[in-house]
Formats: structure tokens, C-alpha cells, sequence
């Protein structure tokens, strides 16, 4: 998943776990027992949820999954609302999150100031009179997070994933994907125009008048399309091997001598003479294209960007424009209230001193334990069911389960937090506390430079309901906000939690030997362990989900792209199977007494249909499947489930049945 408050009654399919008839009563609620489970279960599970929830009109969606977070940020606005009525010690993290918060609450003083905050930027574009200037302004905007031309980052190196180095990517463009830049259909065609009027009105709201904004507006969108030429797809990106070259940075320079990468590094602060460019094909258009288009063109171009990047930091006009281009392209009605929006900017810039006060409040140290314990499960049944594969020899089932019992287990909250020491932070300079973060957090990774890899490390808030396979450290991370209902609930039976936080757990792990994971060795490097057949037997059953998921159709004729969410399918139908025989291995697994009238296998498969009930709007859905590598909720559930012959056993299943597969149709990976 790669990626709360108490969620709201309606949301809830778990409320709760007891023996007594009266809870019981509150156990599964919902379901529509006059629709066949057999032709569409995520409906017969969700209908009468689905039919009836609103979708609040500040949001893109409601439900579980992701959505969840809306709750989350209403119980962080909860926790700052508190701690920011008193005043705490300078320097501590409290006072930092807090004074953060007010600062960003401070609409007075950010509408007052307009653009000024960016002035000194503008006024600098405008003496970039050579490539030179034009590559020293990027990167002393990327070292606050003020990407352009070039993206930059640090990270461990794919073949010794021990160490880090320097990485770049593809980057130059505004649109979420290099698709959207050529897509002809009606609704791709609305979001461009959207995006060229959102750049005109930038333009206008720093003081040039409407013909001019347009101009400038196209000039932008031309040269962002040439560089959206050489962007790898997403698909493409998904081949692990053709996105890592690792290369001197003195061969760099002879390639590409317009980017002047030895002065680009110093710059950074880089101090490396290697350099791994992800996406080569994207710095030589890059290269090509910097002394071609007119000096003038790049400053409407550098003036676009950064105007993009801090418009959500600026006054109501920019905040305005950048919610109109993004309420074309999601499908959301009205902004989010400001509480909200700022809660979720100091979970995004001071996250992890965020995250001690959220993890005292409301993460339980049992649950930690009961979250051990399933993982432990997990692992054990996931072995089993590599001993039993008939694909595979026993020599890379060998390596497979070394692999396996490697993974390294996070749950809940970081064991060291990270240190904001250097972020300066005070209660009327919104502004300059977001440059300070990003600036620390820069710093931060540039630290990591030729150092060993910290394993410590996490990459998502601890309050975030989301999971995560990092598998360059061959890592599975369970942040505490995804360790609550419909996933997780210590007090629930244990068909519930198998099914729901034991699902997930099975899919992060089937990440470790997904079409990427299973490219990285036991220690997360790049290195083959397969025998030649074993590996082509894999790479067969991997076209067999990409080829069935395609089929699935989504909205009006718009698919599941196969190839691009092959990875995460991969992990879906694994994952219920694994999750499935840990908890056959369980007591309740093995018993037969029913709940509320349902089986514990049926249970089991109602909870995984419970974590993937979500409603989106259309224009979200359809931003979902052109930039989000999973398969739309609906999918998640019954593509797993077609695949899962215990499921048709627990609901009797038909061959008349629409999700019903021929066994030899169903798809067994691991």
C-alpha cells in the first residue's frame, strides 16, 4: 500500500468483539443478502454502505483505505488544537508543532503578504541571462523542495544496499503523469485546459495582465510537453534494471555537458564523483533542450514552477486557483477547511515530532505485541506455502524462505525519531517555517551521502493508515494509523483481523517476491537468485495477472492498466491467500461456529470486502487509474477472491456466477 480518529459509525463494518448477542448485532452490518455474493461481493458486501454514504464535499472519497486519513487529520487538528493553547519550551517539539500550526491558522497575516514571500524569487528568475544561472537557481531551489528541471535525492544503491549515494529522475513537468500531455479523450483534454487556465491565473495573480498570463501559460505547457516526451510511463518504470545507471559523473559531463553536472553537484553540496541517473533518456532530452529554447522561455518556465510549488503557502487567491485546477482533476467540490489543510502540512513537514504526541495519545503498546504476533503467523504460512509450489525448485524455494525470514518488521512508530533541531519555527512566519522544514529536511538526506544506510529510518508519519515494502532493506512497515478498525481491533475475533490487517500484512509481504521485489536479493540488492527456469515460470504466472486484471473494466471503458498495477495485484492475490492459511492455522480458523450467522471463513472474506469499502468521485477514479499503481478498490476485492478457491467453497459458488473461474483460470503466484 506504495503510502485516526474513531471513524465514523457509518464508516464502520467492525465496531466491535464479544461473545454476547448484543454485540454481536453490531459485528457486520450492511450487507445486502438479496445480491448473490458470487457475481460482484465488494456489492454484496458494501451495497447498502455504498449506496447511501456522501461523499463530504471537501474530500475525494470516503470509506477506508487512504480515505481513512481524512480521519486521521481530524484527530491531529484535534491533538494541535490542544496543545497549541498552551506555551511550551522553545526548541521543544511541542512548541514546534504547535507555533506550526497557529502560524498556518494565521490567514490574516498570509493574506496581507500575498505573493511578497516569493518576490525575492521572481526578481532573481529574472536576471538568469544564461544555462548557467538557469542550473544554479534550480538547485538552490531544490535544496527547499522546489523541484523543476531536476529531481535529487539520496538513497541506497541497488547493487550495495548498504551504502547511499546520489540519485536523479525524471522531472520538468506539472501535469501528474507524462500521459496527460497527450491523451486526446474529452476528460484528459478538460484537465489540460484547467491546468493551462490554473498557470495563466498564477501569472495574473503576480501582477501581469490576462493576455500576457496566457501567452506565458502556453509557453510553459509547449516546453513541459517536449520534456513529458522523454518521461518514461509508468510501466516502464516498474523495470528495475533500466532505471538505475550509475555513472561517473565525469562520463556524465561528456554526455551531457549543457547540464554541467561537476558545478551541479557542488552546488547541491554533493560531495560524489558517481552519479545513478534513473531515467537517462530524460537529461539528454533535457541537455538537448536547455541551449535550444530562448533564455527568456526558461525564465516563464522557472517563474511557473515555483509559483506551482508554493502556491498552497501563499495568500487566498493562490490557494483558490491551485483548489480550481485541482477540483477539475479530482472531482472535489470545495476546499478543505484550513484546519484541516494545516494539520496535514505539519504531519507532512514535522511528522515524526507530530507523531510522538499522536503515538502517546492513541497508539496502545498491546497492540504492538498482537501485531508481532500476526506478522509471525504470516511469515510461517507464507514458508509453508513456498515448500508447496509446484513451479519452483527446491534450491530457490531455499533462497525464497532465507529471503522471507530476513524482512525486517516495523509496526506502529520509529524506534529513534528524527531531530528538527534545525528547524526554526514562530507563530507569524508561515512561510519561512515551511522553508526552514524543507531546508532541515534537506540537509537531513544530504547527510546520508556516502553513508551507510540507516535501517532505522521510516518514510510515512506514524499517524498515516497506509503500509509499505521498502525493498532495498527488505523491510515491511505497519505505521500505527493503519493498526485500527476495519484493519485491526485488538478485541476483535480473529477471522476479522486475518482477514483485514492479516490480508495486508500477506500483500506487504508478497511485495518482497512481486515482478520488482523479487529482483533484490534477501540483503536488497539487485541480484538474481533464481535458476533460469524458475525464474521464467515466475515471469509466466506474473503475465497471467497483468493479462486478467486488464480485463477488468473500471468506468465507462476505462480498464485496469494490468502493467502497471501488476505489482500490487500480485500482492492482493497472495496476500488473501497467505492471510488466509494463517489463519486457518488459528483455533476460531479451524472451528466452524458461526457469528451473526456467518462462518469464520465467511467472516474472513466479509472483513477483507470491510478494509477496501471505498467511494470515489468519477474524476478522481479516473486520476486513480492513470497515476495510482493499485487496482481500484472493487477490484481489490474480487479480483483476489476469483482467485481464491477457498472463497468459493465459503460461498458456495456457481459456474453461472460472474466472478466465478474455471480452476485452472485461477491464479496461484506464491
Amino acid at each position: 500500500m506504495k503510502k485516526i480518529a474513531p471513524v465514523l459509525a457509518s464508516l464502520l463494518l467492525i465496531v466491535a468483539c464479544s461473545k454476547t448477542s448484543e454485540k454481536q448485532d453490531k459485528l457486520i452490518s450492511g450487507i445486502d443478502t438479496s445480491l448473490n455474493p458470487g457475481d460482484n461481493f465488494f456489492r454484496y458486501v458494501n451495497h447498502e454502505w455504498y449506496d447511501t454514504v456522501q461523499i463530504p464535499k471537501t474530500q475525494t472519497g470516503v470509506g477506508a483505505y487512504r480515505f481513512m486519513n481524512y480521519q486521521q487529520r481530524l484527530k491531529l487538528q484535534g491533538l494541535l488544537d490542544s496543545i497549541s493553547q498552551i506555551n511550551h519550551p522553545l526548541g521543544s517539539i511541542e512548541q514546534k508543532v504547535s507555533d506550526f500550526y497557529i502560524s498556518g491558522l494565521d490567514t490574516a497575516t498570509i493574506n496581507e503578504l500575498g505573493y511578497k514571500p516569493v518576490k525575492p524569487l521572481l526578481t532573481k528568475i529574472g536576471y538568469i541571462n544564461n544555462v548557467h544561472y538557469l542550473l544554479k537557481y534550480v538547485i538552490d531551489n531544490l535544496k527547499v523542495n522546489s523541484t523543476s528541471l531536476i529531481s535529487f535525492n539520496i538513497g541506497p544503491d541497488q547493487q550495495n544496499s548498504n551504502m547511499n549515494i546520489a540519485h536523479v529522475s525524471q522531472s520538468g513537468i506539472g501535469l501528474p503523469d507524462r500521459d496527460y500531455y497527450f491523451k486526446t479523450d474529452s476528460a484528459t483534454v478538460r484537465i489540460q485546459k484547467a491546468y493551462k487556465h490554473y498557470l495563466a491565473t498564477l501569472f495574473e495573480l503576480t501582477d501581469h495582465d490576462a493576455d500576457s498570463s496566457n501567452y506565458f501559460a502556453n509557453v510553459v505547457y509547449d516546453i513541459e510537453k517536449q520534456l513529458a516526451e522523454s518521461h518514461k510511463t509508468r510501466v516502464e518504470r516498474r523495470n528495475v534494471k533500466t532505471n538505475y545507471h550509475k555513472m561517473a559523473v565525469t562520463d556524465l559531463e561528456k554526455r551531457q555537458p549543457n547540464l554541467e553536472w561537476s558545478q551541479v553537484l557542488r552546488d547541491l553540496g554533493a560531495k560524489t564523483d558517481s552519479l545513478d541517473m534513473r531515467q537517462m533518456e530524460y537529461y539528454d532530452k533535457l541537455n538537448t533542450l536547455l541551449p535550444e529554447i530562448n533564455i527568456s522561455d526558461w525564465r516563464i518556465y522557472l517563474k511557473a514552477a515555483s509559483l506551482r510549488h508554493f502556491a498552497s503557502k501563499l495568500s487566498e487567491p493562490f490557494t483558490d486557483a491551485n483548489f480550481e485546477y485541482s477540483k477539475v482533476l479530482t472531482g472535489q467540490n470545495e476546499k478543505n477547511l484550513r484546519k484541516e489543510t494545516i494539520a496535514s502540512a505539519v504531519d507532512n513537514y514535522l511528522g515524526e515530532a507530530l507523531g510522538q504526541v499522536y503515538v502517546k495519545a492513541y497508539f496502545p503498546e498491546s497492540t504492538k505485541v498482537r501485531m508481532e504476533e500476526l506478522v509471525n503467523n504470516l511469515q510461517e504460512a507464507y514458508a509453508k506455502r513456498i515448500d508447496n509450489l509446484e513451479w519452483m525448485t527446491d534450491s530457490t524455494k531455499q533462497k525464497a524462505k532465507e529471503k522471507l525470514f530476513a524482512i525486517t518488521k516495523k509496526i506502529g512508530y520509529p524506534d529513534t525519531w528524527k531531530d528538527y533541531g534545525y528547524v526554526h519555527v514562530f507563530k507569524d512566519t508561515y512561510f519561512e517555517n515551511v522553508i526552514s522544514a524543507d531546508a532541515a529536511r534537506y540537509l537531513r538526506q544530504l547527510k546520508k551521502l556516502g553513508q551507510p544506510v540507516d535501517k532505522t529510518e521510516w518514510f510515512v508519519t506514524p499517524s498515516t493508515v497506509t503500509a509499505y515494502n521498502n525493498p532495498s532493506a527488505n523491510e515491511i512497515v505497519f505505521p500505527a494509523g493503519i493498526l485500527q478498525p476495519p484493519y485491526f481491533d485488538n478485541t476483535a475475533d480473529d477471522a476479522l483481523n486475518y482477514g483485514g490487517i492479516g490480508m495486508v500484512i500477506g500483500h506487504e509481504i508478497t511485495h518482497t517476491f512481486d515482478d520488482q521485489g523479487a529482483q533484490y536479493d534477501k540483503d536488497g540488492n539487485v541480484k538474481n537468485w533464481w535458476t533460469d527456469t524458475d525464474y521464467d515460470n515466475f515471469k509466466e504466472r506474473i503475465q497471467q495477472v497483468i493479462d486478467q486484471y486488464s480485463g477488468f473494466t473500471v468506468l465507462d471503458s476505462i480498464h485496469v492498466n494490468g502493467a502497471m498495477c501488476v505489482g500490487e495485484n500480485t500482492a492482493d492475490i497472495a496476500g488473501v491467500a497467505v492471510a488466509y492459511d494463517a489463519f486457518k492455522m488459528t483455533k476460531e480458523g479451524q472451528d466452524s461456529t458461526k457469528i451473526d450467522g456467518y462462518t469464520p471463513d465467511q467472516r474472513f472474506f466479509l472483513s477483507i470486502a470491510n478494509i477496501w469499502r471505498v467511494k470515489m468521485t468519477d474524476d478522481y477514479l479516473r486520476y486513480w487509474i492513470n497515476t495510482n499503481p493499485h487496482s481500484p478498490p472493487k477490484w481489490r476485492v474480487n479480483g483476489p477472491l476469483m482467485n481464491t478457491t477457498p472463497f468459493y467453497e465459503a460461498f458456495h459458488l456457481k459456474p453461472q456466477d460472474s466472478m466465478f473461474l474455471a480452476k485452472k483460470d485461477r491464479i496461484t503466484i506464491w
